[in-house]
């Protein structure tokens, strides 16, 4: 790739926009303010032993703040797809506004004693990370057009170390889960200035779009963006499922013991080790969409994540070994195809409703995450994580099957500069 792009404006010489180390700077910068700011999503998942002790929610309560926070972001995904927030409004701005407040929202918690205050506290948290996600995308997606899969591998990849990163610090704070919330806010507050006030715009940001609502339709309109679309469901089927209910899962097959005397739990320890693992996962499944196509990177990581998510719940729990490696294979592939569904629909869509468009498709895959994540608890009452497991493995199934038609569509040879 050139190091010049030309006729772009240099806006501020501090931001050397157009440069190979400009663009690895960028990457960097926002994958950091990334695992910053998505520290609040699974704040309450990582203490929830403690939320049932200090407040007395139960696992139903419990999981319905983990589904608040699904729809919360639904919501805000809708709002700022039909007014495209997204590519009206600099989306630098836009990302630290919404990661500040969501931040505000995450640390309310700690006073708020009623279940529905804090329920709409958790509700507004998804609602203002809306402002987060989709605009992070967005701001790669101006920064690179080769190795776009790669970027947008990374920064899921962030991504994902972000949302385990309350397992890690429930570990460190195994007796103050206050501790642990407000470990959450501060890493997002400091995600959210770090991005305006250490990112430029990139070379390849599409012109600002002008108010159309009916600009998010078009992931129906085009077979080919219906085809991405329905294998991101299928992938959001399971993720987010997974994500919210593997430390449950590793608490009752590793119990409650600390991995070192008395602190480090050995069950959040090792949920974050999956977490870990998804983001090298990200990385290399950037790497290899690059290298070999979009539709085979996604086929690959879905067959594999479909594979381990029919296993892993019927392992005896005395396997513990094996119930890790599993779980490891499970979390790296789980979400390696995550970027590439994005890196695809920038590759298809119009550079002017970039931001619109990823919002839009990222929003409807969170309201099915609803459904899966609190369906999970129910199967597992009443037939065992092996069941409630293997029910998530549906969807991968669906995204191969859709993955694999738009690989025998012309559009495409629109991927990965033809590589499909």
């Amino acid at each position: 790739m050139s190091d010049t792009v030309p006729g772009a404006a240099l806006e501020d010489a501090a931001f050397p926009r157009h440069t190979l180390w400009g663009q690895r700077r960028a990457l960097g910068l926002v994958s950091l303010s990334t695992i910053l700011t998505l520290s609040v999503w699974f704040s309450t998942n990582a203490i929830r032993p403690a939320l049932e002790t200090a407040k007395g929610f139960t696992t139903e309560d419990l999981a319905w703040l983990t589904v608040g926070v699904q729809l919360g972001f639904v919501f805000g995904t809708l709002v700022s797809s039909a007014l495209n927030l997204a590519d009206i409004f600099n989306a630098r701005r836009l990302y630290a506004v919404s990661a500040v407040l969501a931040a505000l929202c995450n640390l309310s918690v700690i006073p708020l004693d009623g279940y529905w205050s804090v329920l709409v506290m958790r509700f507004a948290t998804g609602a203002f990370l809306a402002g987060v996600y989709p605009p992070a995308m967005k701001i790669l997606s101006g920064w690179f057009q080769q190795g776009r899969g790669l970027a947008l591998g990374t920064m899921i990849g962030a991504l994902t170390l972000g949302s385990g990163s309350p397992h890690l610090l429930k570990s460190l704070f195994v007796d103050s889960w206050q501790s642990t919330i407000i470990g959450s806010t501060a890493l997002a507050i400091a995600g959210g200035l770090l991005l305006p006030l250490a990112v430029a715009d990139g070379p390849y940001e599409s012109k600002a779009g002008r108010f159309d609502p009916r600009s998010l339709l078009i992931v129906f309109r085009q077979r080919a963006l219906r085809l991405t679309l329905i294998g991101y469901l299928g992938h959001m089927w399971e993720l987010y499922a997974m994500w919210a209910w593997i430390g449950a899962y590793f608490l009752a097959v590793f119990d409650a013991r600390p991995l070192v005397g008395d602190s480090l739990e050995l069950a959040s320890v090792l949920a974050f080790a999956v977490f870990v693992a998804g983001a090298a996962g990200s990385v290399l499944g950037g790497i290899a969409s690059d290298r070999y196509g979009r539709t085979m990177a996604t086929i690959v990581s879905m067959v594999l994540s479909g594979a381990m998510a029919f296993v892993i719940g019927f392992l005896p729990f005395d396997w513990t070994t094996a119930i890790f490696i599993v779980a490891l294979v499970w979390g790296a592939s789980v979400i390696a195809d995550s970027g590439q569904f994005s890196t695809a629909t920038t590759e298809l869509c119009d550079p002017s409703y970039r931001g619109t468009v990823l919002t839009f498709q990222t929003g409807l895959g969170f309201a099915l995450t609803a459904i899966s994540i609190k369906l999970v608890p129910v199967l597992e009452a009443a037939s065992g994580w092996g069941v409630a497991f293997a029910v998530l493995g549906i969807g991968p199934v669906v995204g191969t099957l859709a993955m694999m038609r738009l690989r025998s569509l012309p559009e495409a040879h629109e991927l990965a500069n033809g590589r499909r």
